[in-house]
């Protein structure tokens, strides 16, 4: 079987498929009308498929026809994020304040499109592929509610191999793969900070207790903290993105929030930033005499790829698109990833494709930009290294 030219046959039918979502894109678990998208998109194929229910999720899958081997799960995200489209495009979002800003109607389409080609080939498969088309990955934990809801063991055996995609508007040249081994994207964490005073009139803040110089004190020192008390070569990113206070110039607040999302690559690094973090805000507002409400919520693990699992991706995209094709990722990125919940319990590997429009990368809009735009001439590139890998770990 020849995939590759499979999958080109496919294109046209796939950047359809990418550009009918990309018209209503939808934020979250609930994502009714991608559903349906990917429940007719699929309608056909010889598939056993179920949908979540606690989210909108689709599983499906095939049972090959040439012995029971392993299971490979393959996984497309499926959700936008609440960014008002500034693209241009004649298929622009039709859904007022939302736009799939980071390409996951690429993601879904090429699954589609996966499930399609290894469909036609299933007498060839010593084995069963899950294709887990996910809600809610931009910060809603799509896939960890999947998981709870069996998706790891959708094919009645545990998987064996996970294998997931993702494209970028920016940074990597269109058409290029490139991953690498271990870390390859952050861990996401949280952290949500009242600092509690006394109120006051602005004229008189010796008599009250004035919780934004306080606050303010923390943000500052918790930059230097991550960069004082940190491996550099074991970094933490912390970036305080909310800060609330008062409600006129001259009212001193009883309280202060501010809310930071914070980065890490090591299991050491982000038990230490949560221990850090906390004791730091809770001291200097003692030290001033105040109080501080500290909580620290860990959200999605490091997404770490395994050695053997990168290789093998890397050596299929040589082989299959050239040694051109495949580029090795010097540094981990500093997004998260909450397919990082299946690569903990699932050895594989998750790589990102180019899908910058244009020549130049390094200028392009990046991903969650409202003119983030992506070139789905490579989706069935896409699907193309999905079904590779697939059928390569299936092979009787």
């Amino acid at each position: 079987m020849n995939l590759l030219e499979d999958a080109a046959a496919l294109s046209d039918d796939l950047v359809a498929l990418r550009r009918d979502l990309h018209r209503i894109p939808e934020v979250g678990l609930a994502l009714p009308k991608t559903q349906e998208k990917v429940l007719a998109a699929l309608d056909g194929l010889p598939l056993e498929i179920s949908t979540g229910a606690g989210l909108s999720s689709v599983t499906a899958v095939l049972r090959g026809g040439a012995g029971d081997g392993e299971v490979v799960l393959l996984r497309g995200d499926m959700d936008a994020l609440p960014v008002a489209e500034k693209t241009g495009v004649d298929y622009t979002s039709r859904h007022d304040g939302t736009m799939h800003a980071c390409g996951h109607d690429l993601h879904t389409a090429g699954l589609v499109g996966a499930a399609r080609l290894l469909s036609a080939h299933r007498d060839r498969l010593a084995g069963d592929v899950v294709f887990m088309f996910q809600p809610g990955e931009e910060g809603f934990d799509g896939a960890g509610h999947m998981i709870a809801e069996g998706v790891l063991e959708a094919a009645g055996r545990p998987a064996d191999a996970a294998f997931g995609l993702h494209v970028t508007s920016s940074a990597i040249p269109r058409g290029l793969f490139t991953s690498r081994p271990g870390p390859l994207m952050a861990a996401s964490d949280g952290l949500f900070v009242r600092v509690v005073g006394e109120g006051g009139h602005g004229s008189r803040p010796s008599q009250a207790l004035d919780p934004v110089p306080v606050a303010c004190e923390m943000v500052t020192a918790l930059q230097t903290m991550v960069t004082r008390r940190f491996d550099v070569f074991d970094p933490v990113v912390l970036t305080v993105g909310t800060f609330h206070a008062g409600t006129k110039r001259n009212i001193i607040p009883d309280d202060v929030t501010f809310e930071a999302t914070v980065r890490s690559f090591s299991r050491e690094a982000r038990q230490r930033i949560a221990e850090l973090s906390v004791k730091l805000c809770e001291e200097i507002a003692a030290s001033h005499g105040l109080r501080a409400e500290v909580r620290y919520e860990e959200e999605y693990p490091v997404t770490a790829n395994h050695e053997s699992g990168h290789e093998f991706v890397a050596e299929t995209v040589r082989e299959v698109f050239g040694e051109e094709r495949f580029a090795f990722l010097p540094n981990p990125m500093t997004g998260s990833e909450d397919f990082s919940r299946v690569l903990e319990r699932v050895p594989g590997a998750f790589a990102f494709l180019g899908a910058t429009v244009g020549d130049n990368p390094e200028e392009a809009p990046y991903n969650h930009s409202p003119r983030a735009a992506f070139d789905d001439s490579v989706v069935a590139d896409g699907a193309a290294l999905l079904a590779e890998l697939a059928a390569r770990r299936l092979r009787p």
